[in-house]
């Protein structure tokens, strides 16, 4: 009569425990995934909001500037308007 060798539990044990670690170990690896493109989306809108904030302060000297009663003049002469009744002289060949 041959011997039939029983269960080892012991086997069995570490099996399943090894197949619980992997099943953990894979429900991790989506949310960290998310987690560092998330980290990186947040450092590059943070960024450009400090891009868009320096932009709004340059605009909003430039909007103070521009309610001067002068600066319609000045800004028309910086595009190379001339008034009534003013020379408009061009200038070629500067060195």
């Amino acid at each position: 009569m041959a011997v039939r060798p029983g269960i080892r539990w012991d086997r069995v044990g570490r099996v399943a425990l090894l197949a619980t670690l992997v099943v953990i170990v894979f429900s991790y690896v989506s949310p960290a995934r998310q987690w560092i493109r998330q980290s990186g989306t947040a450092g590059h809108q943070k960024q450009e909001l400090g891009d868009l904030t320096s932009e709004n302060k340059k605009l909003k000297r430039r909007l103070r500037a521009l309610r001067d009663p002068g600066a319609l003049e000045r800004e028309a002469r910086r595009l190379g308007m001339v008034q009534v009744g003013e020379r408009s002289y061009v200038i070629e060949n500067l060195p």
